[in-house]
């Protein structure tokens, strides 16, 4: 009663002082009761719809039923610390102790600007800082090669040129998810946009950045501009609606899309993220400085020496290496231009929309009944998309017959070529399946009620 008393006092007392009128009620509103004005009047007009996910989670795990039910007033710095060592005590990690002072912190700077409390308990508290815990690994250009070589035989050559600029020009996923073909130029790529949610908003760092074009990413980009056009939205990476990817999407094309393939590749592990710290190792070797290196990536240099400092101490200057050649040589040993002109250009190379993926997997994905999912699944190797165009196109009919691997596979339908050896380039023989066994062998066999059981 004394302190509330000594308290009531100074109010009284700088209310004078500034000539302002008397707020009796000033900080009695609790903690929880302020967080919903400054949820509705600060948080959802400022803040990203990632940030506020991430905010409200923590919120509600971690602050409300520790600060709550105080009012903003008696919430001290000796409060806070009490706060603090809680949630250490209870394990919870550096970072996410940081982001629930922080949302505290932010809470009452709006509180102090809204008249509400004189002072910020949170300021005199020392934020834990949170330590990485590995080292990154960048993916050597011949490891991002087998990735994408994976991913272009199998006709996904969208999901190939994603790799691309993720690994080639260093951008985070959020930003390559909103590049627009105005921001490809004929030297650099302009990074001043990043996606958030459904939308699109400024940069992670609100900086805008331009990235060095190595000149393979410009054949790539040039090619994938040339077979899928410009969408109306001017997106690089469009969806099939022509909109950004939502945080949705980009969670199914990680899971569905990439991690398989990096699988395939020997990856364990890998993220997409990943393939950004390759660009900063392919400029490391060429000599760059750590300034350069940090404005091209997008951070401030402190945080890129720190990030890549192991990097740099491997990297010997008298063996500098050309990001370019480094690129070339990786592709030389997967035959890049052969896989690009193995893509079919009937297909626009998409593959399948990001947000249809969970349910593309029990779907028939051609109307020939004799193409069963086991030819399929043989047709996924290398040529595999090419066979699979032409035995849909009016020059192939084509289809192997019963008890044969895929090899010299016969014309189907009416004329004089109507069971003979089909002309069209052979599939190479399956290598087996993955766990060792011999291949499955594709059965001629029609679904019940077609006219061929008849």
């Amino acid at each position: 009663m004394k302190a509330d008393a000594e308290r009531f006092e100074l109010g009284v007392r700088r209310a004078r002082e500034l000539g302002g009128p008397l707020d009796l009620d000033r900080g009695r509103e609790t903690v929880a009761e302020f967080m919903e004005r400054w949820w509705r009047d600060y948080a959802v007009p400022t803040l990203s719809d990632n940030t506020r996910d991430c905010y409200a989670g923590i919120w509600e795990r971690h602050v409300r039923h520790r600060l709550g039910g105080y009012r903003l007033r008696d919430v001290t710095p000796a409060v806070v610390a009490g706060v603090k060592a809680d949630l250490t005590s209870e394990g919870v990690g550096a970072a996410t102790i940081h982001k629930a002072l922080a949302i505290v912190s932010g809470m009452f700077r709006q509180a102090v600007i809204w008249d509400r409390v004189d002072r910020n308990p949170v300021r005199e508290i020392k934020l834990p800082r949170a330590t990485r815990k590995r080292f990154v690994r960048p993916l050597a250009p011949v490891t991002v090669e087998a990735i994408r070589a994976r991913l272009l035989a199998a006709g996904q050559l969208r999901d190939a040129m994603l790799v691309s600029v993720l690994a080639y020009a260093g951008l985070r996923p959020e930003e390559a998810r909103a590049l627009r073909w105005e921001d490809v130029g004929e030297r650099t790529i302009r990074v001043e946009r990043a996606a958030a949610g459904s939308t699109v908003k400024e940069t992670k760092t609100n900086e805008i950045r331009t990235v060095r074009l190595l000149a393979p990413l410009g054949r790539d980009l040039g090619i994938w501009r040339e077979r899928c056009g410009e969408p109306a939205s001017g997106l690089v990476f469009p969806t099939s609606r022509g909109t950004v990817w939502t945080d949705f999407d980009w969670r199914n094309w990680r899971r569905r899309t990439y991690r398989p393939a990096a699988e395939e590749a020997g990856l364990t592990g890998s993220r997409p993220y990943d393939l950004r710290h390759s660009f900063a190792s392919l400029l490391i070797h060429e000599g760059v400085s750590v300034i350069e290196v940090a404005r091209q990536v997008g951070n401030s240099p402190d945080v890129t020496l720190t990030t890549y400092a192991h990097v740099f101490e491997e990297f010997e200057p008298a063996a500098r290496v050309s990001a370019v050649d480094a690129i070339e040589a990786a592709r030389a040993e997967f035959d890049v231009r052969g896989e690009y002109a193995g893509v079919s250009e009937t297909d626009d190379g998409e593959g399948r929309d990001p947000a249809s993926m969970l349910e593309a997997d029990a779907r028939t994905r051609t109307g020939d009944p004799f193409i069963t999912s086991e030819v399929l699944y043989q047709l996924s190797y290398v040529g595999g998309p090419r066979i699979l165009a032409l035995a849909r196109s009016d020059e192939c009919g084509g289809v192997a017959p019963t008890g044969t691997s895929g090899r010299g596979h016969v014309a189907r339908g009416e004329g004089p070529t109507a069971g003979s050896a089909c002309r069209c380039p052979q599939m190479p023989e399956s290598p087996g399946r993955r766990d060792g066994r011999p291949p499955i062998r594709p059965r001629r066999r029609a679904p019940r009620g077609h006219p061929s059981n008849r």
